[in-house]
């Protein structure tokens, strides 16, 4: 695994990357690429969006740097662009889609890169619950889709879902293993299904757990805490939460209700706390303060 103490930049990443969507996810797949020494151009909808992206991906570039990276944020920076139009797609080696989690605008923004893509080019969604065969059903080569799915703070996660539709090209998939290896992370393969496997099973525990705090079995602290210390989880499921995003767990949990049936219901006490704007780390408060 790549961290911010290796001099080394990782071999194998595609030579130049476009990443859709410069918001938080976009931005820390931005930053990983462009640390594994790719070009990196990033797409936002106008330049307002555009330059708050170059803001984000820079002072994400700084910190690695001042935790012991070898290369000067020069040059690191030098391998980053921002744009406003898919156009600038156009000699991209590998685009990866990163806007919200709708399938309709991912179907949209999808056939929108695709359009000025290359025939061997690759696009990928990091979409993480909707199904990879349904928007490749919109697109003119969907051999040469799939879903790299990378988990939130990218920089600080180990982890990328491959998602193979059953379109997906083996030649493809057997790339995107040595891509996601090449920036320092490991790779899990797993084939289009409800949820792939990541969102699945952490949906399913994030949700008993706030059936808990809801029935008043305990606090999500101590709920947090025994699945930390008692499982070896890194961070409970109500932490996990609040910083993926209430309400990203909640859309995450709706797709799943409505294709695995009832034990995915979302339970009111979300509803409600994402109704209330208590999004968790990104709105400051959610099961915990994070002001």
């Amino acid at each position: 695994m790549i961290d911010d103490t290796d001099a080394a930049v990782g071999a194998g990443a595609p030579e130049r990357v476009g990443v859709l969507g410069g918001g938080r996810m976009g931005a820390g797949i931005a930053h990983a690429f462009v640390l594994a020494g790719s070009q990196v151009v990033v797409v936002e909808r106008d330049h307002e969006a555009a330059e708050a992206a170059e803001e984000r991906v820079r002072a994400s570039l700084a910190k690695s740097v001042e935790r012991g990276w070898a290369e000067p944020i020069d040059e690191l920076t030098g391998r980053l662009r921002v744009a406003t139009d898919v156009a600038a797609f156009a000699d991209a080696d590998l685009v990866i889609e990163a806007v919200p989690e709708d399938g309709t605008l991912k179907a949209d923004a999808l056939a929108r890169v695709e359009a000025v893509l290359t025939d061997r080019a690759a696009l990928a969604s990091n979409t993480s619950s909707i199904s990879i065969d349904a928007l490749a059903a919109n697109l003119a080569r969907p051999a040469r889709f799939l879903g790299l799915h990378f988990f939130n703070p990218v920089p600080a996660s180990a982890l990328v879902e491959i998602v193979l539709g059953d379109a997906t090209e083996p030649r493809l998939a057997n790339d995107a293993r040595a891509w996601v290896e090449a920036i320092g992370k490991a790779p899990v393969t797993v084939h289009d299904a409800p949820g792939f496997a990541s969102s699945r099973l952490g949906v399913a525990i994030g949700l008993e757990a706030i059936r808990m705090v809801e029935e008043g079995v305990a606090s999500p602290g101590d709920i947090d805490l025994a699945m930390e210390l008692g499982y070896k989880h890194p961070t409970g499921p109500l932490r996990t939460t609040d910083i993926v995003g209430l309400d990203v767990r909640l859309g995450i949990a709706e797709q799943l209700h409505r294709e695995l049936g009832e034990r995915f219901r979302p339970p009111e006490l979300l509803r409600q706390m994402v109704a209330e704007g208590r999004l968790g780390k990104k709105s400051g408060r959610g099961f915990y303060d994070w002001d």
